[in-house]
């Protein structure tokens, strides 16, 4: 069922305050105000030296007649619906993780090349699934990962729960569609996550993973990881029921596997 976000008038301004749209409170104002911000608006908060702009999506943009990324990739033009919450947090996500969507708009230039613009590949529906609710975890600890493999969902969320809460585990959501989601209150989220061990600058490696082909090459690869059971991210999470209880924490289907960390 195709989901319907809110209007901007009967959005509930409390998902600003919660996880994960609270991660994104230096754009309060855009999510939060009465009204939608303008093209003009959205550019003005490009750096100085962006090789991207926003563009207004109307019939004339379309009539060129070139692919969604091709426009990118050719023209440097993000088409954005005004009035849209999807373009608008696709946006955002623009304005703060650059170098990840030029990776995927580089990859899928790549496919596009092979495939045309009317078939997709794995690689695609990969980087698309990653593109509209993928996001990016940070595991210290060995066991975290391997309760995720079997999807112990109890172990990963409550028993780590202080490495959630403490900054031993960390989640970026980077899907926009993902984000779209959580404006209404209390959804359960699940998305597509790519996982880094260790300390490093996660994004980058995520970045370069992406660019040099390593990662993404068909939607099985991505790891689904229900975010609502991050602690403090759902009103439910102070309850060890709720990871046995929810839909969302689904069990592993036979025969499935994940591959290795970054």
């Amino acid at each position: 069922m195709r989901y319907v976000a809110p209007t901007r008038q009967s959005l509930e301004r409390s998902v600003l305050a919660s996880p994960p749209l609270s991660c994104w409170r230096d754009y309060a104002t855009l999510l939060g105000g009465e009204a939608w911000p303008d093209i003009a608006a959205l550019n003005a908060l490009l750096p100085a030296d962006a090789d991207v702009h926003f563009v207004t999506q109307d019939k004339a943009l379309l009539d060129d007649g070139l692919h969604y990324e091709e426009r990118i990739a050719h023209r440097r033009a993000i088409a954005t619906r005004p009035d849209n919450w999807h373009d608008l947090i696709n946006a955002l996500v623009w304005l703060r993780y650059p170098a990840l969507k030029r990776a995927l708009n580089a990859r899928q230039m790549a496919e596009i090349a092979v495939m045309g613009r009317r078939e997709r590949s794995r690689p695609q529906c990969a980087l698309t699934h990653f593109d509209e609710a993928g996001m990016i975890v940070t595991l210290r600890e060995p066991a975290m990962l391997a309760a995720w493999d079997a999807h112990d969902w109890t172990t990963l969320f409550w028993t780590h729960r202080e490495a959630w809460l403490t900054g031993g585990a960390r989640v970026e959501v980077f899907g926009h569609a993902l984000l779209e989601h959580a404006l209404t209150p209390g959804k359960l989220l699940v998305g597509k996550a790519l996982v880094v061990m260790g300390e490093g600058d996660a994004r980058a490696i995520c970045a370069d993973a992406i660019a040099a082909g390593s990662v993404l090459n068909d939607p099985q690869e991505l790891r689904p990881l229900p975010v609502s059971g991050v602690p403090g991210w759902h009103v439910e999470t102070d309850r060890p029921s709720f990871y046995t209880t929810a839909p969302c924490f689904q069990p592993l289907r036979e025969g499935r596997t994940y591959p290795l960390p970054l």
